[in-house]
């Protein structure tokens, strides 16, 4: 079975968002085994320099490096990502499960990931041009996921 770890930098708080993510955490359970781990936010002055922008991720990267199993593909989620429809999210993740056992997802904080994070990724994926927010993008993400996985497996979920 295949090892998914979903890397969140800030902790979800809303119920709502706790209650979807669930659900999706869920119905994983019989494609994969999931694990959601929650990075704390980089602390930052109220009106931050692009230098100490720049210092926050640097740290928040050292954190994601750290939690990405090894020998994981590494997805990071990021604006300047690809856009895929979901067929085609599911045959790369399943191209990717062939060469690696393991998958590590990253969805970064309120300004986003690190170059080095983005660099070190297998795929960069983007979940569409409009930019939402991110404890948003982990009940996405987690629906696409499940989503993918379903489209792998031949469900119905997708029709």
């Amino acid at each position: 079975m295949v090892e998914v770890t979903l890397i969140c930098v800030g902790k979800l708080k809303e119920k709502f968002y706790l209650d979807a993510c669930a659900e999706y955490i869920k119905r994983l359970g019989a494609f994969c085994k999931i694990t959601v781990l929650e990075l704390p936010e980089e602390r930052k002055p109220e009106s931050p320099s692009p230098g100490q922008i720049e210092a926050a991720l640097a740290r928040e990267a050292e954190a994601i490096r750290r939690a990405v199993p090894r020998g994981a593909a590494l997805i990071a989620l990021c604006v300047e990502g690809r856009e895929m429809s979901s067929e085609k999210l599911s045959e790369t993740l399943s191209t990717l499960t062939m060469s690696a056992s393991k998958l590590a997802l990253v969805i970064g904080g309120s300004d986003g990931l690190h170059k080095s994070v983005k660099d070190q990724a297998a795929l960069r994926l983007s979940m569409s041009p409009m930019t939402f927010p991110h404890h948003l993008a982990r009940v996405m993400v987690l629906e696409q996921l499940y989503r993918a996985f379903s489209i792998m497996n031949g469900g119905k979920y997708h029709k």
